[in-house]
């Protein structure tokens, strides 16, 4: 018979340092057998929906979390069932964070479930991980246990020999230091030291919370390690001098309605306000006849070459915008505040902000500057549809160069859009709309859009946003004009 292991899968990091992400669903339930990097979950992170490979061929024996939980990068969030001999990855070391039952410590097993593990303890472990699956572990040292994020202030504690293959002990009879541990600070604790984070509960008690409309940070918890049970919420939710600021049960489904900021939005937030106070914005205006445009739209959309390709003025505007910046190369830039250095690039890659059910998004399309008007409208279709989805990866949310933000689709004539983070411009399209003109000395009625264009003005000065706007004016109100700046 095949000797059989548990192995656990902690969450990893997904990218750019982000430290949790909300679990949207389980694709396995417990029993199910899988295959390696088979997916296995649909997680949300700070920038977007990711589905999660599987590390491990072998059973689920265990889910640990549920849907709607926010975990923290580190923490285990399911284990499997896996043979002896074929369970380190193809021949390759255990992914950190991964052990069996066996090689963690008796304290893990304990009520307090704010003790760390030990982490793969095999002797012989490399001092680094070699994942198969990108982002995976920690780097694991020579002792052969994986390092982990530090959180707030915490204590060690030492876990003698016998413990780690009995029942857990009392603090006090661990005498003899062998293996340090890292124990996290109970819930009064951190009030005492003025350390703030998330407090301690199961998935269901943070649900009871959310209904009666209580602020889990308030709440004093008496279950093992401070953590927060269902009698705390309750008794707290029924006591007469709870903080008003705490009880939020009497307005929650009534005259106000409270969200939790997590996830894309809460991402997003973060990002607008560094953006909008770490650098000076500048944002010009200018209203263009952009009738010739929606005539070449027309003619385009008629056209046997562009037969089964999705045209917009959004289409048209895009390729203008990267013709633009061929004249005008410093709003193609950012500012490295480390070495005090304006980096330009020599590449575009075209962010396109897209509204989404979970909140603002701005993928890029990479080397934007190289695709032909055809492939620049299969890459802007590819790009929304995947960002309504909500299936934008982490990769083209991160190393965009310039932005454009399509207001016009909402109706709305002009805005002062902030710029995206570590780039020197935004433009924004407004609503093409009948207007009247004069044209040659003559009122006419024409189609008119105006355009908002941010930038950095650390980076651009006045004068290199005004002609690089005026360009793109250009553009749209007579598109041959491009043969000049080609």
């Amino acid at each position: 018979m095949t000797a059989t292991m548990i192995k656990e899968f902690r969450l990893p990091d997904l990218g750019e340092g982000l430290t949790e992400s909300e679990i949207l669903s389980w694709k396995v339930a417990v029993g199910d057998t899988v295959t390696l990097n088979q997916v296995i979950a649909e997680v949300e992170t700070a920038k977007a929906v990711v589905e999660l490979p599987s590390p491990f061929a072998g059973v689920v024996a265990e889910l640990h979390e549920q849907p709607g939980t926010v975990v923290e990068v580190g923490k285990p969030i399911v284990s499997f069932e896996v043979d002896d001999a074929g369970s380190s990855n193809g021949g390759r070391a255990p992914t950190a964070g991964t052990g069996s039952v066996g090689e963690r410590t008796a304290v893990e097993s304990s009520a307090d479930a704010s003790l760390a593990t030990a982490g793969a303890e095999a002797v012989g472990a490399p001092a680094k991980r070699e994942p198969n699956l990108v982002g995976y572990g920690a780097v694991v040292e020579h002792s052969g246990r994986p390092t982990r994020r530090a959180r707030g202030h915490v204590r060690d504690i030492k876990v003698p020999t016998a413990a780690r293959s009995e029942a857990p002990a009392a603090p006090e009879a661990m005498a003899t230091p062998e293996a340090p541990v890292t124990i996290e600070p109970t819930a009064a604790r951190r009030a005492e030291e003025g350390t703030p984070e998330r407090p301690r509960s199961t998935p269901p008690v943070r649900k009871l919370a959310r209904d009666l409309g209580i602020h889990l940070e308030l709440v004093r918890g008496t279950g093992p390690g401070g953590l927060i049970t269902r009698e705390d919420v309750q008794n707290f939710s029924e006591a007469p001098e709870a903080p008003a600021a705490a009880r939020i049960s009497d307005v929650q489904g009534g005259r106000e309605t409270r969200t939790p900021i997590k996830g894309v939005r809460k991402f997003t937030a973060a990002a607008m306000v560094q953006s909008a106070f770490t650098a000076p914005h500048v944002t010009e205006f200018l209203t263009v006849d952009v009738t010739a445009t929606m005539e070449l739209l027309a003619r385009l959309k008629a056209n046997r070459t562009f037969e089964g390709y999705k045209l917009t003025p959004l289409t048209i505007a895009a390729k203008a915008v990267l013709v633009a910046l061929g004249n005008n190369p410093s709003l193609n830039s950012r500012w490295d505040e480390a070495s005090q250095e304006i980096v330009q690039f020599n590449y575009v890659n075209l962010g396109i902000a897209a509204a989404t059910p979970r909140g603002l998004t701005v993928p890029n399309i990479k080397d934007a500057d190289r695709l032909t008007l055809r492939e620049l409208s299969t890459a802007l279709t590819e790009l929304t549809d995947t960002a309504r989805a909500g299936k934008t990866s982490p990769a083209d949310l991160s190393g965009g160069t310039i932005s454009i933000t399509n207001i016009g689709v909402f109706g709305i004539d002009a805005g002062t859009p902030i710029l995206n983070p570590g780039e020197a411009a935004i433009v924004a399209l407004g609503a093409v709309r009948k207007a009247p003109w004069v044209v040659n000395d003559e009122l006419a009625v024409r189609q008119v859009m105006s355009l908002s264009l941010s930038f950095d003005h650390r980076l651009v000065d006045g004068e290199q946003g005004s002609r690089f706007l005026a360009d793109l004016g250009s553009i749209l109100a007579d598109p041959a004009m491009v043969m000049t700046m080609i």
